[in-house]
């Protein structure tokens, strides 16, 4: 679907999922711009996150973490991911 180095999930593929689980266009560049904004300010709601949250688990084969569903910010997202998918959570 999109590109993944090393299993990390990227800005790329958070855009991407953005899109098919949440309905939402987001450009990549904004959220790599702005990994500190709210991941409201890009209109993701909460059903929108948990719907990612379900595709990673699905996409990495390993649980998220609890707390993957309270993320508020891009760059939240990407590091609890990515430190899951590492250590195998």
């Amino acid at each position: 679907m999109t590109s993944q180095i090393n299993n990390q999930l990227t800005y790329e593929e958070m855009a991407a999922l953005m899109k098919s689980c949440a309905g939402l266009k987001v450009d990549p560049a904004m959220l790599a711009d702005r990994p500190d904004a709210l991941l409201a300010d890009f209109g993701l709601d909460s059903l929108g996150l948990l719907a990612i949250v379900s595709e990673l688990e699905q996409r990495y084969g390993t649980p998220i973490t609890a707390d993957a569903d309270t993320c508020k910010t891009p760059q939240d997202l990407i590091a609890i991911t990515n430190s899951a998918v590492t250590s195998g959570a």
